[in-house]
């Protein structure tokens, strides 16, 4: 009687592989902080030894650098789907204004805190956190630019106004950390009662549009 030999490991593709280690390194940044991005940390979320994470990353900075692009990236789709581009630009304005106050995008709030806070020592870093803001300044402007073109929309600078738009939207952002039970009616509306001065819209037309 023979016994079955077990089956091998399936040895991952590379850009397999590399997804993965991404994905491992980007979900310590969002629940442990960027600076707890390590080689070893992201090798025990997968069960690897950190000879591989070093492998595919030469440098823990290059990995905590791709980690941010990835969850940053992800974040702007979560905001404004390209899915949902055919929509009209006030519903998607409207749309984007919900979601970022959503609980769901807290995680990531605290990422961009975390990587504006250690930019400051880290070029790398402070490189990718600026393309990522504006990468995000030109979808959000084009959002305006389109609804300024189909009337929907009152700017004479449409970058100008995503810019006051997203001031507001980093401001409130700041308080993620606070553990203070402190609210107020002016904090919830603030990002939609901004976002309709500066696009020219009545006061709550994007809070009742989505």
């Amino acid at each position: 009687m023979t016994s079955t030999p077990p089956n091998p490991r399936r040895r991952k593709a590379p850009a397999e592989r590399r997804a993965e280690i991404l994905q491992a390194a980007a979900r310590v940044a969002l629940e442990q902080g960027l600076e707890r991005v390590t080689t070893q940390l992201v090798a025990d979320e997968l069960g690897v030894r950190p000879g591989l994470i070093s492998h595919y990353f030469a440098t823990v900075d290059a990995l905590v650098c791709e980690a941010f692009v990835r969850a940053a990236a992800r974040e702007r789709e979560a905001l404004l789907p390209d899915a949902e581009g055919a929509l009209p630009p006030k519903l998607r304005m409207s749309r984007f204004l919900h979601r970022v106050g959503g609980s769901d995008l807290t995680d990531l709030g605290r990422l961009w805190l975390n990587a504006r806070h250690l930019a400051r020592y880290r070029p790398n870093l402070r490189r990718v956190v600026a393309e990522q803001e504006a990468d995000t300044r030109g979808r959000l402007t084009a959002v305006i630019e389109e609804g300024v073109r189909r009337g929907d929309f009152t700017a004479d600078d449409p970058q100008g106004a995503c810019v006051a738009v997203l001031v507001v939207i980093d401001g409130l952002g700041s308080y993620t950390n606070d553990g203070s039970a402190f609210s107020h009616p002016a904090l919830d509306a603030l990002a939609f009662t901004t976002a309709e001065r500066e696009l020219g819209l009545p006061p709550g037309s994007l809070r009742d549009a989505g």
